[in-house]
C-alpha cells in the first residue's frame, strides 16, 4: 500500500504533489516486486493527530480488516509520515501492532535500539522544521499586515491584483463592490430592517457568491456586515493590529460601519417573512383602525385565481377576522399620495430652498473639516505623550492603562480621517446632484404605481413618518408625513393640520395659497420664495 500526503491544495499541483509522490512510490514497489493493493492520499498538514487524516484512517482500517495479510506501507519521505514527534511514535506503534512493515524511499527503518533512536531524532527534526516554518510564516504575515496589506482571502467585493512594488493588493471587484456598499448603507439607514432582509437582497443578484446549495447563508451576511476591512483598515486580534490604515480602497465609511454595528448589537427583530414577495407592499405599514395592530395579509384561492386580502388579527378587536380587499387599501393610499403632488410654483419654492440649504451645507462642511483636523492634531499629540510615558514606566497596571488608552486613540484616529474625507464638497453641480429628488417630489404617486415592490415600499418610508391607520368602514385616517412633506404641505394649505394628509371627500378644489414666511430661512431665501411663487 502507498501513502501520500501534501499540506495544501497548492502543493497538490506543484512538483512535490500527490501525483509525483505516487509515481516515485510505484517505481519503488515495482523494483521491489510488490503488488500495489491501494493508494491512500491526504491533503492535510503534517502536525497534529494522525487520526484526523482520512487517508491514513482508511489505511489503518484496511489493516484491521485483513489481519492475516502481510502489508508493506510505502511513503515517499519521512516528513510525509508525520511531522510531530509524539504522533510519529504513536503511529509507529499502531503500524507495528497491526503487523505492517514500513518502508520509505529516503529513510531506512531498522528494528534496533540505534535505529529507533535515529528515527526519533529525525521525527523531532521534522517537528522542529514545521514549527520554525510556521513561526517564520506568521512573522512575515504580521509584517505585511503592519504595512497595510490584507493577507487573507479577498472578501466579497474585493479581488487581489498584483501591483508592481506592492505584490498582491485588494482592489474593488465590480459589480460586487457596489452590491456590498448598498447592503451596508441599506442596513445602516433602516432600508433593510433585519439581516434577513440583507440576505434576501444579496440573493437577488444571480452572480453573487452562493454556497453549494445556491444560497447565501446567514453566517455569511454576519461576517460581511462585521468585517472592518470594508472601511479600508486592517484589524487583527491574532497579530494585535487595530484600525491600521490599509493600502486598499474603502467600500464604506467608518460612520456607516459604526451604524451597522450599533444596529446589529441592538434589540433583535423578527425576520422578514419569506412570502412577502410582490403581493403586499403595505404589509407591516397599515394598521387596524380599531386596535392599531398591523393588518395581516393573505391570499384566498378562488375558482380561477387567488384574491389578496388584509384582515385584523387581534381577537379583542371588533373587526377581528373581517377581511378588506388589498386593492381597496392600496387604492386609497395611492389617493393620499396623489394629494401630495405639489403645484409648479410650490415646486420652484422647494428647489429654491434646496439650493440655499446646499450652499449653507457647503460652508458648514468647510468648518467641520477645519475643526476635525484640529481634533486629529490634538489626538496625535496625546498619542505621542502617552507613548513617551509608557516607555518611562515599569508599573504593569500603569502600562495596561496606557495600552488601553492607545487602543482607543488608534480607533478614533481613522474615524476622524474618514470624517475629513467625507466632508469634501461634491464635485458635481447642484443641478446634477438634485436631479433625482425633483422626480420624487413632483409625483410620489407615479413611483407608487410602478411594478417594483421595493420602490413602492421605499416611497412609503420616504413619505409617511409612521404607520397608516385604516378602518374597515371609515377608510384611512390622518396619516403623519415626514418632515419634508410637512414643510411642503404647510406652504400649500396652512388650514390642514401641520404634517397631516387628510382624505378629501369633496371635489371642490383647494385654492392655492401663497408661501408663508418660514422662520428657518434667511431673508434672501424668503425674498426668493416670494418672487418665485408670484403675487
Amino acid at each position: 500500500m502507498i501513502y501520500c500526503r501534501v499540506s495544501s491544495k497548492a502543493q497538490e499541483t506543484e512538483g512535490h504533489g500527490l501525483q509525483s509522490q505516487e509515481t516515485r512510490c510505484r517505481q519503488y514497489a515495482a523494483a521491489k516486486g510488490y503488488a500495489i493493493a491501494a493508494v491512500f492520499p491526504d491533503i492535510i498538514t503534517g502536525g497534529g493527530d494522525f487520526m484526523q487524516r482520512p487517508g491514513l484512517v482508511a489505511l489503518l482500517s484496511i489493516l484491521d480488516a485483513q489481519p492475516n495479510e502481510d502489508f508493506v506501507v510505502i511513503f515517499d519521505d519521512l516528513k510525509r509520515y508525520a511531522r510531530d514527534t509524539e504522533f510519529h511514535l504513536r503511529l509507529r506503534r499502531e503500524m507495528e501492532k497491526r503487523g505492517a512493515k514500513r518502508e520509505c524511499l529516503n529513510f531506512k527503518f531498522e528494528d534496533t535500539p540505534e535505529g529507533e533512536f535515529f528515527e526519533t531524532i529525525m521525527a523531532a527534526q521534522g517537528q522542529l522544521e514545521r514549527k520554525q516554518n510556521g513561526r517564520q510564516v506568521a512573522q512575515k504575515m504580521k509584517a505585511r499586515m503592519e504595512n497595510g496589506y490584507w493577507i487573507h482571502n479577498a472578501p466579497v467585493g474585493y479581488r487581489y491584483e498584483i501591483i508592481k512594488g506592492h505584490g498582491k493588493v485588494l482592489v474593488p471587484h465590480a459589480p460586487f463592490d457596489e452590491i456590498v456598499r448598498e447592503a451596508f448603507e441599506g442596513y445602516a439607514s433602516g432600508r433593510f430592517q433585519t439581516q434577513a432582509e440583507v440576505k434576501r437582497f444579496l440573493e437577488g443578484f444571480p452572480d453573487f457568491p452562493f454556497n453549494k446549495r445556491g444560497l447565501v447563508r446567514q453566517q455569511q451576511v454576519t461576517r460581511l456586515l462585521s468585517n472592518s476591512v470594508y472601511t479600508g483598515h486592517i484589524c487583527s486580534e491574532t497579530y494585535g493590529i487595530s484600525w491600521l490604515k490599509g493600502r486598499h480602497d474603502a467600500l464604506v465609511s467608518i460612520d456607516v460601519f459604526d451604524k451597522v454595528q450599533k444596529r446589529r448589537a441592538g434589540t433583535a427583530k423578527a425576520p422578514k417573512r419569506a412570502n412577502i414577495g410582490d403581493d403586499f407592499a403595505l404589509r407591516g405599514i397599515v394598521t387596524c383602525g380599531g386596535c392599531d395592530v398591523p393588518l395581516r395579509s393573505s391570499l384566498s384561492k378562488g375558482r380561477s385565481r387567488y384574491y389578496a386580502y388584509c384582515l385584523c388579527q387581534s381577537k379583542t378587536c371588533d373587526d377581528y377576522g373581517k377581511s378588506i380587499a388589498r386593492d381597496q387599501i392600496e387604492g386609497e393610499v395611492g389617493a393620499l399620495l396623489k394629494e401630495l403632488q405639489p403645484t409648479q410654483s410650490l415646486f420652484a419654492v422647494a428647489c429654491a430652498m434646496f439650493r440655499d440649504l446646499w450652499n449653507a451645507r457647503a460652508e458648514q462642511m468647510k468648518e467641520i473639516r477645519k475643526a476635525t483636523k484640529t481634533q486629529l492634531r490634538t489626538l496625535e499629540r496625546q498619542r505621542d505623550s502617552i507613548v513617551t510615558r509608557l516607555l518611562e514606566t515599569s508599573d504593569s497596571a500603569v502600562i495596561s492603562a496606557y495600552e488601553e488608552k492607545l487602543s482607543g486613540l488608534a480607533r478614533e484616529q481613522p474615524r476622524l480621517r474618514d470624517q475629513i474625507a467625507n466632508q469634501s464638497i461634491p464635485k458635481d453641480s447642484f443641478e446634477e446632484k438634485l436631479e433625482p429628488a425633483p422626480k420624487f417630489l413632483a409625483s410620489p404617486w407615479k413611483i407608487w404605481e410602478s411594478d417594483s415592490i421595493d420602490m413602492r415600499r421605499l416611497v412609503l418610508k420616504l413619505v409617511f413618518a409612521d404607520r397608516i391607520s385604516y378602518h374597515r368602514d371609515k377608510g384611512d385616517r390622518t396619516a403623519e408625513t415626514t418632515l419634508l412633506f410637512k414643510a411642503l404641505r404647510g406652504f400649500l394649505t396652512p388650514e390642514v393640520p401641520f404634517g397631516a394628509v387628510e382624505k378629501t371627500r369633496t371635489s371642490t378644489p383647494v385654492k392655492e395659497q401663497r408661501p408663508q414666511r418660514c422662520a428657518s430661512t434667511n431673508s434672501a431665501t424668503t425674498a426668493r420664495l416670494g418672487l418665485m411663487a408670484g403675487s
